[in-house]
């Protein structure tokens, strides 16, 4: 367990217990239980560390047993895993666990059918910093849990020049040559036309995104690049549309969606008492 973890579920935990669990405190301290958590929809399961430490965080007695490993697929109405410990923990963690489970699970599942849906077009699909607010470093690694990539974790370890970035600087060329100047990370310019792109090519930036790019004029960016820059499309992406995007030869595809229009994984965890 990573003291990144630690430290979040401190705060995950707190947002629901406050100054205490006053309903979990009806149940005598030495009654001790079991649980089971079940899938009631077909997923990928992610998040297995994250709901361990809520536990372990309440009471180290607290065994958990998985029966399905991190990154598989469940079909509804697989069991996920049994608990056994204080009947006040398995309680009082119950919800703030199957939260993290059930959202790291959703990412991690909508992941994989976009992974799935490019399979054998060498391109591959990445996350975007459209994340919960909490959750970040949680679903970004649900995102590669899931089969897809992380683009850059933060404002601090990549550099993505946008339109508003540009006109500060003043042009395409100038924003990357400042980039450079700036840092050794790599740096990233988003065009929106062919003729920006044009400009973006001059400025040999690390990456280039097509923005919302027509599949045509996606087309004659990459036999523009002759491969020397890597692209990235964005925009619009659906998994209806995605594999067709990654037929034009682009390098990346990035999606907003994979974080931040996911769907909670409906999860059920039952407790029953130990004689």
């Amino acid at each position: 367990m990573t003291t990144a973890i630690i430290l979040d579920i401190s705060a995950y935990l707190q947002e629901d217990i406050g100054t205490g669990d006053i309903t979990a405190a009806i149940i005598p301290e030495i009654l001790q239980a079991e649980a089971a958590v079940m899938t009631r929809e077909p997923m990928v399961l992610c998040g297995q560390a994250w709901f361990a430490a809520v536990f372990k965080y309440l009471n180290t007695d607290v065994a958990i047993h998985w029966l399905v490993q991190e990154g598989d697929i469940s079909n509804a109405g697989v069991s996920l895993c049994t608990l056994k410990g204080p009947a006040r923990a398995l309680l009082t963690g119950e919800r703030t666990a199957l939260n993290l489970l059930q959202t790291l699970s959703a990412t991690a599942t909508v992941a994989r059918q976009y992974a799935d849906a490019v399979a054998g077009t060498g391109c591959k699909v990445l996350d975007t910093r459209k994340t919960i607010p909490g959750l970040r470093n949680a679903q970004k690694y649900a995102v590669a849990c899931g089969g897809c990539y992380n683009h850059r974790i933060g404002l601090y370890d990549g550099v993505l020049i946008k339109e508003n970035h540009i006109i500060a600087a003043g042009s395409i060329a100038n924003a990357v040559s400042l980039a450079r100047q700036q840092s050794s990370v790599p740096v990233e310019v988003e065009v929106e036309s062919l003729q920006e792109f044009q400009q973006a090519i001059a400025a040999k930036p690390d990456r280039i995104m097509l923005d919302n790019f027509s599949l045509d004029d996606m087309r004659t960016a990459v036999a523009m690049n002759t491969n020397e820059i890597e692209l990235e499309a964005s925009g619009n992406i659906t998994l209806e549309n995605i594999r067709t995007i990654a037929e034009t030869g682009v390098d990346y595809i990035s999606i907003g969606a994979l974080t931040k229009n996911i769907k909670a994984i409906d999860l059920s965890m039952r407790v029953n008492l130990v004689n």
